[in-house]
């Protein structure tokens, strides 16, 4: 979700409520602790020199279970900071600490941000040596022998 996807719907919302990808609701008393850009410059397995950039926002929570985040308050830190940090329109991730920080992207569905896992991947993949995923094939039977034709021998 990019940057003006989420402001709009937090000018729809009363409350805010985010989800974690396994369900759990954040706490309500979370707060927002950064809002910044990332940029990330690296070069691929295959060469490529690449940049990234990210609308970065932290989400923690203390033992002060009375407070509320409201979407209102959230637009205007968010407004502040495209003020004097030039965020650009990109894609939000939002940090939250369980185990270790987590990184997520954001959707909207229902009234609620849904965190979403972000994972790894290659990005050079016509580059790297990376083998194949072999077909599936649907074995069959002849008695107890495998048809050398199938593909499965």
């Amino acid at each position: 979700m990019k940057l003006s996807a989420f402001k709009s719907a937090l000018s729809k919302l009363d409350s805010l409520q985010f989800v974690l990808p396994q369900g759990k609701q954040v706490p309500a008393h979370v707060h927002l602790t950064e809002v910044g850009e990332l940029q990330k410059s690296f070069i691929d397995c295959g060469g490529t020199i690449r940049i990234s950039r990210l609308v970065s926002m932290q989400l923690w929570y203390a033992e002060d279970t009375e407070h509320r985040l409201h979407p209102e308050k959230l637009l205007d830190i968010i407004k502040a900071s495209e003020r004097q940090l030039s965020l650009p329109d990109e894609e939000v991730e939002i940090e939250y600490q369980q185990g270790t920080i987590g990184k997520y992207r954001v959707s909207f569905q229902n009234g609620t941000f849904q965190l979403v896992a972000t994972q790894t991947d290659c990005l050079a993949k016509d580059q790297c040596i990376v083998p194949e995923q072999k077909p599936k094939v649907r074995l069959t039977a002849k008695g107890l022998q495998c048809d050398p034709q199938s593909g499965c021998c």
